[in-house]
């Protein structure tokens, strides 16, 4: 599971790329909980826009925040029946998380190991993600957050490597370029079709 990641600053590739522009002040390293830039898409008017949203999707039933410390990644497998994100997933509401590059451990030397998995081409990679409006009770501010979908990756030529030996590998379904507006538009059989990996962006892994 990806529990932290490494938010683009790339703002002329998210300008070359989607004619977006990044928004402002986020951190250079995300955890749950922690704020980095999404892409969406509007299913009505068809405008694609970059924001602000929290790592760890908070459903609108939630009475707290606290659910969001458990619902960062999503297995692609459930999502239409789990009850955190089918709502988000009826609804369609899919996005792009904008990263640089993410982390996960290897055990290779007995002891968890944490590596960092970029694009082999060096770009930012965009990771498919389910997002969710949450208003805080508290505050009735309204709270924008959002889970990366995974998918099994035993077969993954780079991902099979990481995780406790044993465990079930997986690695978030990160989304090739000249299909991000496919996805962003995708009913849910498509975007079913989309969560794989074998037609991601060839990824490559080195020791953080």
């Amino acid at each position: 599971m990806c529990t932290h990641f490494t938010p683009t600053q790339n703002a002329q590739w998210l300008k070359q790329t989607l004619a977006l522009d990044l928004p402002a002040d986020y951190p250079a390293d995300t955890y749950p909980g922690y704020a980095a830039p999404l892409v969406v898409k509007s299913h009505r008017s068809g405008r694609v826009a970059c924001g602000l949203a929290r790592f760890g999707l908070i459903p609108p039933w939630a009475k707290d925040d606290k659910i969001g410390r458990h619902t960062y990644n999503a297995r692609s497998e459930t999502v239409a029946e789990k009850p955190s994100y089918r709502n988000a997933w009826r609804r369609r509401q899919l996005g792009l998380v904008l990263v640089d590059n993410f982390y996960e451990p290897s055990y290779a030397s007995g002891k968890a190991v944490p590596w960092k998995i970029q694009c082999a081409s060096g770009e930012p990679l965009a990771i498919a993600c389910l997002w969710e409006r949450w208003q805080n009770p508290q505050t009735g501010l309204p709270v924008v957050s959002f889970s990366m979908l995974t998918v099994n990756a035993d077969e993954h030529p780079v991902m099979r490597e990481f995780h406790k030996p044993g465990d079930e590998k997986r690695t978030p379904v990160v989304i090739a370029p000249e299909l991000y507006d496919a996805w962003l538009g995708a009913d849910t059989q498509q975007a079913a079709a989309l969560m794989g990996w074998a037609h991601s962006p060839t990824l490559a892994a080195a020791p953080a």
